[in-house]
Formats: C-alpha cells, sequence, structure tokens
C-alpha cells in the first residue's frame, strides 16, 4: 500500500500543499524550476508513449482478425464513447452548479523560475497518433513480420519509460505545482470542489455499470443479475490492485461461475475486453476534464471540442497501455492537444485521477459482464461456437 503510486501522489500533493502554504518567494522559485523540468520530461515522452502503445495494439489485433473479434472491438469502442458522452452531459449539466468560484484576480503573484530547460517534443501528439494509426494499420495490410516485432519490442520500450522515467517524476512534478497552488492561494479554495468530484466520479461509474446491464439484458432476454451478482470478488481486486491486468484471473472466474454466459465467449471476451474497454476509465477522464478546465480555466470546453475528444479518446482506451492509469497516460497528448490544457491543468488530471483509479478499473471490470453477454447471444443466435480452452482463437 505505502509503495503504490496513488498513495505516493496522495504524499507529493499532500507535501505540495504543506510547502506552498509555508515557503518564501525564494524557495518558490526552485519549486518552480523543478516543476518546469519534471513536466518537460512528462510532456516529451507523450509521443513515445502514444506510438509505443496505439500502433503494437493495432498490429496485435490485426493479427488475429476475426469477424468476433471484429464485433467485440466495435462493441467496445462504442461502449466507450458512449460512456464519454455520458460524462461529458453529465458534467455540463452538474459542474456549473458546483460553485466554483473564480478567483484569478486575487491570486498571489508567482515569482520568476530560477532556472529553466526545454526539452522540445520529438513530434506534436496529434501527429504521433496519426503515424501510429497509420503506421499500425500498414504494418498489418503488409504483413511485415520484422515490424510488427519491432513495434512490439516498442511497446516493452515504452512501458520501460513509463514504469522507469515517468512513474518516479509523477510524485515530484505533481507536488510542486500543487505548491504552486497552494502558494497563489488557488488550491484553498478549490480542493474541496475535487473532493465532491471524486464522489460524482464513483457515482456516474456505477449509474453507467446499471446502464450497460440493463442493454444487456433488453438484447440477451437474460437477466442481469445472474451475471453482476458474480462479479464481487473481481470488483474488490480492481479496487485492491488498480489492474485490469492483475484483475483477470479473478474476473474469468467470476464470469465462468454464470449459467447466463457462454463459456466460449468467457475464455474468449473477458481476456480481449480487460484490455480494450476502458469506460470507467473514459468516464474519468471526461468528467475530471471538465471540472479541472472550469477551476482552472473559469470555463467549460465547447461542446463540439469534447465531442471530438471523447471519440478520439476511445481510440486510446482501446490501446492504453497495461499500467495504473494506463489511459490517462496514453492520453495526455489529447488533453494538451484538444482541451488545450498547460502544465497546471495536467498535473491535476494525474493527481486527482490516480486517487480514484481504483475504482474507474472496478468499473472496466464490471462492465465487461454486459458485453459478453451481448456476445454469448450473438454467437448463438448466429451458431458460432469456440472451444473453452482453445488457443487458437478460430470459430467453427
Amino acid at each position: 500500500m505505502l509503495k503504490t503510486l496513488p498513495f505516493r501522489l496522495l504524499l507529493a500533493l499532500a507535501a505540495g500543499l504543506l510547502i506552498g502554504s509555508t515557503v518564501n518567494a525564494t524557495l518558490m522559485n526552485v519549486i518552480m524550476s523543478i516543476r518546469h523540468i519534471s513536466g518537460q520530461i512528462v510532456f516529451f515522452s507523450v509521443p513515445i508513449i502514444i506510438i509505443g502503445s496505439v500502433a503494437p495494439s493495432i498490429v496485435r489485433m490485426g493479427k488475429h482478425a476475426s469477424k468476433l473479434l471484429g464485433i467485440s472491438l466495435m462493441l467496445a469502442y462504442l461502449s466507450v464513447v458512449a460512456a464519454g458522452l455520458f460524462a461529458t452531459f453529465t458534467g455540463f449539466a452538474i459542474i456549473p452548479r458546483l460553485s466554483i468560484a473564480s478567483a484569478v484576480d486575487s491570486l498571489r503573484a508567482l515569482p520568476d523560475m530560477v532556472f529553466s530547460l526545454n526539452i522540445p517534443q520529438i513530434m506534436p501528439p496529434m501527429s504521433a497518433l496519426a503515424l501510429a494509426l497509420i503506421g499500425g494499420l500498414a504494418v498489418v495490410w503488409s504483413d511485415s513480420k520484422r515490424f510488427a516485432a519491432l513495434l512490439g519490442e516498442l511497446q516493452g520500450i515504452m512501458l520501460a519509460i513509463v514504469r522507469k522515467v515517468i512513474i518516479p517524476i509523477l510524485p515530484v512534478f505533481i507536488g510542486s505545482t500543487f505548491a504552486t497552488l497552494a502558494y497563489d492561494g488557488r488550491i484553498t479554495t478549490q480542493l474541496p470542489v475535487f473532493l465532491q468530484v471524486i464522489l460524482l466520479i464513483i457515482l456516474i461509474h456505477t449509474i453507467w455499470i446499471a446502464v450497460l446491464y440493463l442493454i444487456a439484458a433488453l438484447y440477451s432476454r437474460k437477466h442481469p443479475m445472474e451475471v453482476l451478482r458474480h462479479y464481487g470478488p473481481a470488483y474488490l481486486t480492481a479496487v485492491g490492485t488498480m489492474s485490469s491486468a492483475a484483475t483477470l484471473p479473478v474476473a474469468l472466474q467470476c464470469a465462468s461461475k454464470s449459467s447466463v454466459l457462454d463459456k466460449g465467449m468467457v475464455s474468449f471476451g473477458v481476456p480481449l475486453l480487460a484490455h480494450v474497454h476502458m469506460p470507467g476509465s473514459v468516464l474519468s477522464i471526461t468528467f475530471l476534464s471538465l471540472s479541472v478546465s472550469q477551476v482552472l480555466y473559469g470555463t467549460l470546453p465547447a461542446i463540439e471540442t469534447m465531442i471530438l475528444f471523447v471519440v478520439l479518446l476511445a481510440v486510446f482506451a482501446v490501446a492504453a497501455p497495461g499500467v495504473p492509469g494506463g489511459t490517462l497516460m496514453a492520453s495526455l497528448g489529447l488533453i494538451i492537444a484538444v482541451l488545450g490544457f498547460d502544465e497546471t491543468g495536467t498535473a491535476l488530471m494525474l493527481a486527482i485521477f490516480a486517487l480514484q483509479d481504483s475504482f474507474g478499473t472496478a468499473c472496466n471490470i464490471t462492465s465487461d459482464g454486459p458485453v459478453v453477454m451481448g456476445l454469448s447471444k450473438y454467437a448463438e443466435k448466429h451458431g458460432l461456437k469456440m472451444e473453452e480452452n482453445s488457443d487458437s482463437g478460430v470459430f467453427d
């Protein structure tokens, strides 16, 4: 528990608030330089994370293409887009009512940095996304074994950068950011708002899970509780581990106990959806983006901007790296390029997302149940069968 990323980020957040409330301008000079340099490293890594997550995932899925795989990916993508739109419209309805005060005029002026180091990105985030999409598809189309292997190694390199560089730097980046927010007085009145936001996100997760199970029940004509009631251990495991991969064995066991799910669809769908179906993470990121925008910039993004953001975010959710907060890490480029967030906004997103990430993971895992219900019904109607322990992924 003490070594987990959320705990370290929470500790960094508290230390930043304490330090920012007590230091003088001279020390704040140093803290701002630390924030700038750590932020530059994080932002420099964004295009690498995008290419190293999206392109290999496209290649990996293309190798095992089948009719049901295509349907599964389509359902996952539509589910994630719908979750993001639900969070968007809910946010537009609720966030303006949270009494978020804009106090920019009364903020304490920040001192100049004592040292700065600019590290330009190798390419803009949207260029990285375009390269990853086109490059990944081209490797699939050309059936290039060599480039497929290289992209697989690139993903390993990207995950190493995330684990060895980004994750250790995040507490420093977030702690120094909250120190500046405490120094200028902005966080004093807005911290309770973010606590409300976290509770609202958990409530939205719960509502969305209920909506998905209701839709699945209407399509499959099966009672949703016969699936949902078995997912308790998986939900608790996800809350404790904050990892879909770590929860996968428990999720498989839970889904296998349901009498309304086809066992072949469970063995096929649950592992696949654990990596491509992230409605909880997308709900959290979307609602948090609206909240942070209102708090820091005094306004919500335009509705058309949010719709574009959600549509693109769903692509990143399919290809998120397998680390805690992976969906947010993969989508940092969108947050910067589409929503226009600066270093402070990005740090707030990272910190608050980490505090509720366990519930987002639990929502991701529990939301796989209704998709498997739909797959089971589709396979039944179209006579698609898969052996329970088949490794080939070929349907009869």
